[in-house]
């Protein structure tokens, strides 16, 4: 018998080529899955699927196309069978500006990235764990998918993760009784190349705002992704599950 947490399990993870998506692709590997890694940086994620041995493929992929989202199930289910185990973590930040100051098409561009790829994943992996009998879902959103951060504007990027929370319990709810299960973490502050580039080492001096007064490390995520795409989950669906230092508590 496969001890491993996911041992049987096949899982398509987005935005795999650095931060949240490697430790995500790293966790999932090492519990026994096996995973077909999504994302723009080519050389990136080609090293990672190599470090990470026969259990793991790369695809490079745009997740704002419809056609792309096709063509990375074919080539999970040609390389590992059917897909079980979907991660939409691909996202950007995107400007941090005031409303009136945002751009229509820095806004569309957020939408895309984070919100219509998330449609795109869904749709495109459905009728194959359907068919399956079974898979489970985890969206990555954010706090900002949960309350609006004082200090913080950035509009498109709070308007695609609440986005994300809704689709996401919306899908719970309508497939649930063909046994897919749909879930969303929202992470808080996490020291990923992208939080740091956006803010600073310290996430823009935010860690006085977290009651553990740090930032999350990515496998402190990728552990909670696990949990979800695990049997050991099974009974949960439609939730939101905060990994945020206890900032929204406060």
């Amino acid at each position: 018998m496969d001890v491993h947490r996911l041992g049987g399990k096949v899982a398509i993870i987005t935005g795999a080529a650095q931060g949240m998506g490697t430790a995500h692709a790293r966790a999932f590997v090492a519990e026994g899955a096996r995973v077909m890694l999504s994302d723009l940086n080519g050389a990136a994620g080609t090293a990672l699927a190599r470090e990470l041995g026969e259990n793991a493929r790369f695809v490079e992929h745009d997740v704002a196309d419809a056609a792309g989202w096709r063509r990375v199930v074919a080539e999970a289910e040609a390389a590992f069978g059917a897909v079980t185990v979907l991660v939409n973590n691909a996202g950007i930040i995107g400007p941090v500006t005031s409303t009136i100051d945002l751009a229509e098409a820095d806004y569309l561009r957020v939408c895309a990235v984070n919100q219509l790829s998330t449609f795109l994943g869904m749709q495109a992996v459905l009728p194959g764990m359907v068919a399956a009998g079974g898979g489970s879902i985890v969206n990555i959103s954010s706090i900002s998918g949960m309350v609006a951060i004082i200090g913080s504007p950035n509009l498109a990027y709070v308007g695609s993760k609440f986005a994300v929370r809704g689709m996401t319990k919306h899908v719970a709810v309508e497939y649930g009784d063909r046994n897919v299960r749909v879930n969303s973490i929202h992470p808080g502050y996490v020291k990923t190349p992208m939080m740091v580039a956006a803010t600073d080492e310290d996430g823009g001096g935010n860690v006085t705002q977290i009651p553990l007064r740090r930032m999350a490390d990515p496998e402190e995520i990728a552990r909670l992704a696990v949990f979800l795409a695990s049997d050991e989950s099974s009974f949960i669906t439609g939730a939101e599950h905060v990994a945020d230092g206890g900032m929204t508590a406060a």
